[in-house]
């Protein structure tokens, strides 16, 4: 698994190396300047990974900590096409690496050899860059931008590795993500929205003997264990509050193996279900079918995996799991500001956004390498650390890779000595449920 040395290479060769031959390739640098490709990237990475509101001024400032005098007035001509093109290319680069930590000690999470979780969000950008990146709006109803970019990313749980963010056109549906059709290897569990929802996928992945868990796309056949179509709101109805494990197929040509998991809920939740419903109806200038609402009062999953791997509680308690890949987001858009700019000049803002995805992708690869085997790891907390060494780590890249190295090793001790969540006796958090299920059965 990865080391320090092996995160400072990672670095050294994506915001060094690549990003020279980027610059080159994409005519940002055309020719010998104080201002190489590498040093424009490592300058806005470190720059904005200290302060994501970071000005022109403090960019300069980190550029004269990487040994690069420029003026503001300078740095601020330099956000162009070409940067943008130059910046982009790092980046589809630096996705390629791959940074996975030993396993995270959750015994629930341990049965599978990964758990990935996919999913994608969305940032807006200025509407003169539509032609690059289509967003959704333009329409009477429209919520999002024209412009916008929506990133998809897969985290695997157990080891942290990322895959992504990669890039589309924020109009892109989510089952065109190149996560979507990613093998996975054999004994993985895959977790993914409704967005992703296909059955020839999740007969892909039984093919590749690994497993999924997903909530029950409404309109799906569900077959029973007879063969035949099953009324499934009619069907749950004749059961009690337990949580109720039965053996289906789905589709009507795939009949896939499958098990449908059910619990009712209150009526409080169904009622808000029912309003939400009505309300994306309207919206869309359609009808709720009648199906949808009968399921309001049941939250319903569907899995291959197989009881003897996780009961039915437990298949419960590894769903809220998916949410993880929330906090992600959450992380880079409201510690990382991935979605906020000074500037409303549209290359600058493409620049800065993918500078930021850069730096949180940095961000992320420590936090594997320092904080990943611990469940109680704070996302949060490492960022808010992380942001108060950028400076020092960019003093460091410009004085060589041992210097990297050992700033990196300071980081990963700081991290590891208070960046951790606090156990919650009210409303427990996802790693005290996950462990708690296995406490359990022990006890």
């Amino acid at each position: 698994m990865v080391s320090i040395p092996q995160v400072a290479k990672v670095l050294r060769t994506v915001l060094t190396t690549t990003a020279n031959r980027a610059a080159r390739a994409t005519r940002f640098v055309q020719r010998r300047s104080k201002l190489s490709g590498a040093k424009f990237v490592q300058t806005l990475v470190f720059g904005w990974l200290a302060n994501p509101a970071a000005t022109y001024e403090e960019l300069a400032q980190t550029a004269a900590t990487l040994g690069v005098r420029i003026s503001p007035q300078g740095l601020e001509q330099r956000f162009t096409e070409t940067a943008a093109q130059c910046l982009e290319r790092v980046l589809q680069a630096a996705v390629q690496q791959v940074i996975a930590a030993a396993p995270v000690a959750i015994p629930l999470l341990q049965r599978f050899t990964a758990v990935y979780i996919q999913d994608s969000t969305q940032v807006q950008l200025p509407a003169v860059l539509a032609p690059l990146w289509a967003g959704s709006g333009g329409g009477a109803h429209a919520t999002d931008s024209t412009a916008a970019l929506k990133l998809q990313v897969r985290l695997d749980l157990k080891h942290g590795r990322l895959d992504g963010p990669f890039l589309q056109a924020g109009r892109a549906s989510d089952r065109t993500s190149p996560t979507q059709h990613a093998p996975l290897p054999a004994g993985s569990l895959r977790l993914a929205d409704l967005g992703y929802f296909a059955l020839d996928v999740l007969q892909t992945i039984t093919q590749q003997q690994a497993y999924w868990l997903t909530r029950l796309m409404a309109g799906t056949q569900v077959v029973d264990a007879h063969g035949q179509t099953l009324d499934v709101a009619r069907c749950l109805a004749a059961y009690g509050p337990a949580v109720i494990d039965l053996p289906v197929c789905l589709g009507v040509h795939h009949r896939l193996p499958a098990r449908l998991i059910a619990v009712r809920v209150s009526q409080e939740v169904a009622n808000q279900r029912r309003r939400a419903l009505h309300a994306e109806a309207r919206r869309r200038g359609q009808a709720v079918s009648a199906e949808r609402l009968r399921l309001a009062d049941w939250t319903l999953f569907c899995t291959n995996v197989p009881p003897a791997r996780l009961s039915a509680e437990e298949v419960l308690v590894v769903a809220r799991v998916r949410w993880q890949v929330e906090l992600v987001f959450k992380v880079w858009k409201s510690a990382g500001h991935l979605a906020h700019s000074r500037s409303a000049q549209p290359w600058r803002v493409l620049c800065e956004v993918y500078a930021k995805l850069l730096g949180l992708l940095v961000q992320h690869w420590v936090l594997v390498s320092s904080l990943w085997a611990y469940p109680d790891r704070s996302a949060w907390k490492a960022a808010q650390t992380l942001r108060k060494h950028a400076l020092h780590l960019a003093s460091a890249f410009a004085t060589g890779l041992s210097a990297l190295g050992a700033a990196l090793a300071i980081v990963q001790r700081t991290l590891a000595a208070g960046c951790r969540l606090n156990k919650r006796k009210k409303v427990p958090s996802t790693f005290q449920l996950l462990l708690a299920v296995t406490e359990e059965k022990l006890a």
